[in-house]
């Protein structure tokens, strides 16, 4: 497994890369790879890190696992390449950005414009089985993902922090309210969103007012 990732992130968690539960992990991962189809392609397991460099991270979004059906996953949670129809719970983000801050919903599911303007778009799982949905939970992408985080937190000085669902909510257990705007809601899967909880949250006006208050360019949603 190429460890394909921005300069500073490689410097922030290189003492990962040596710890027991990594080398596991890339054993793991280069055997999936191996036998089965594995999404995203194994060039950007990292590509979260490698759109968004330490020093320019402003929004953390944390997803779960990464997208399982062929084309879909391209290392970004939520988002999708150009070109694949936006899944359900991205849908539910746009309708969510459109009713909060107006903006219009795009035609493209790709969020890598986020990621050029600070937004770590960050899965607790970066691998994951086609079509088997958390196939790749509690093989070591956890540790390393929880590890990322505490970081990046240390790091950095007023982040937002998305975390949508009980998945995402237990890793602000380890978030520095006094330092950080941690902003939580229901998963914006159908399932859950129809339930109540996600529409009218406001994360996305929310974010940017912090970060505007903190002296940071908002966030072109």
């Amino acid at each position: 497994m190429d460890v394909r990732m921005e300069q500073s992130w490689k410097e922030l968690l290189a003492g990962e890369f040596e710890k027991p539960y990594f080398e596991a992990l890339v054993r793991f991962v280069r055997e999936e790879y191996a036998a089965t189809p594995v999404y995203p392609p194994a060039k950007l397991i990292f590509n979260a890190f490698e759109r968004c460099p330490v020093e320019k991270t402003k929004v953390v979004i944390l997803g779960q696992d990464p997208y399982h059906g062929p084309g879909q996953a391209h290392g970004l949670c939520f988002s999708v390449p150009d070109g694949i129809a936006a899944p359900p719970s991205l849908v539910n983000i746009f309708k969510e950005i459109r009713d909060d801050v107006g903006s219009a919903i795009p035609s493209s599911g790709n969020l890598e414009r986020w990621a050029a303007q600070g937004v770590l778009l960050l899965n607790a799982t970066l691998t994951v089985r086609a079509n088997a949905a958390g196939s790749h939970q509690n093989k070591g992408w956890e540790e390393f993902t929880n590890a990322a985080i505490r970081a990046v937190a240390a790091r950095q000085e007023r982040l937002v922090f998305m975390l949508w669902g009980n998945y995402a909510r237990q890793k602000g257990a380890f978030i520095d309210a006094a330092r950080h705007l941690t902003l939580t809601a229901s998963h914006p899967s159908p399932l859950s969103a129809n339930r109540g909880g996600w529409f009218g949250n406001r994360h996305f006006s929310q974010a940017n007012a912090y970060l505007r208050d903190h002296d940071k360019e908002p966030v072109a949603w």
